[in-house]
């Protein structure tokens, strides 16, 4: 095997762990991975990786981005979740991730991306409805709407990978 060869077979396999592992940073990680297949095939001229599997890989990409919000958002209404809570989630994640991402080696960021959010959604519900065991029940259901969306994101992603990897070292 050529050399420029496993320099790119490595940097394949390189760039899917690294878009599946960003997704527990609450990035669209199945998008990087659907991404760095396309290029992949793009490079091997459609020959490693056909059309009809670039397409599967594109549409669990969509499919696994969409159920992450829809499950993420259904799993937090269920706990009372409105709208401004959303929104103060969303700056809040951003904010906390941000701020924590210094520490424990860079792994911060995903408690920031955690307590960030759960913090903004429970002063923003405190303000909305005024009382506590609300605020505190919209920010669990979101903080639980979060984890089963990327578990959700995670395991279809995971098909992703295996479903590149198989097709390339067949």
């Amino acid at each position: 095997m050529p050399t420029l060869e496993i320099i790119g077979l490595s940097l394949f396999v390189i760039f899917l762990l690294l878009g599946l592992f960003s997704i527990i940073f609450g990035l669209p990680g199945a998008v990087i991975i659907a991404v760095v297949v396309l290029a992949y095939a793009a490079v091997t001229g459609f020959t490693v990786i056909g059309w009809k599997l670039l397409l599967v890989i594109v549409a669990l990409a969509v499919l696994a981005e969409t159920l992450e919000f829809i499950i993420g958002m259904h799993v937090a209404s269920q706990f009372g979740l409105s709208m401004k809570g959303f929104w103060a989630s969303l700056i809040g994640s951003m904010i906390g991730a941000a701020a924590l991402t210094p520490f424990f080696l860079g792994f911060g960021a995903i408690a920031g991306i955690f307590l960030g959010g759960m913090a903004g959604l429970l002063m923003m519900e405190m303000v909305h409805r005024k009382r506590l065991k609300m605020a505190f029940r919209a920010s669990l259901g979101m903080v639980l709407g979060r984890v089963a969306g990327i578990c959700v994101k995670g395991c279809l992603a995971f098909v992703m990978v295996i479903l590149a990897l198989n097709a390339v070292y067949s």
